[in-house]
């Protein structure tokens, strides 16, 4: 079982920047890739970002390659998306979750737990 915990969402204007984190606990956080996914008002969730178990290969939408970069501190058990040039379609729930294994890390039904999410809401 892993819990997992994400914070520092917020609203930020259109052109700033968050610090998403994701703590994880319960069973060892390097057996797990990780991914990071979103869901905004009337829409289904969709995939942002993931990451490989040792943080060697990570993955984006297209929407926000060049904005936000995705990382891990396995010391800390913790995962990060780090964005920047934040726009208002950027505005929504955003959920990190864990997969044990995947074969693209981008579908939800490949992630076996998920946080409970942090809004992150960008005025223009």
């Amino acid at each position: 079982q892993v819990q997992l915990v994400e914070s520092g969402g917020g609203l930020v204007q259109a052109g700033g920047s968050l610090r998403l984190s994701c703590a994880a606990s319960g069973r060892t956080f390097s057996s797990y890739a990780m991914g990071w996914f979103r869901q905004a008002p009337g829409k289904e969730r969709e995939f942002v970002a993931a990451i490989s178990w040792s943080g060697s290969g990570t993955y984006y939408v297209d929407s926000v390659k060049g904005r936000f970069t995705i990382s891990r501190d396995n010391a800390k058990n913790t995962v990060y998306l780090q964005m920047n040039s934040l726009k208002p379609e950027d505005t929504a729930v955003y959920y990190c979750a864990a997969a044990s294994s995947w074969k693209t890390g981008t579908r939800d039904y490949e992630y076996d737990y998920w946080g409970q999410g942090t809004q992150v809401t960008v005025s223009s």
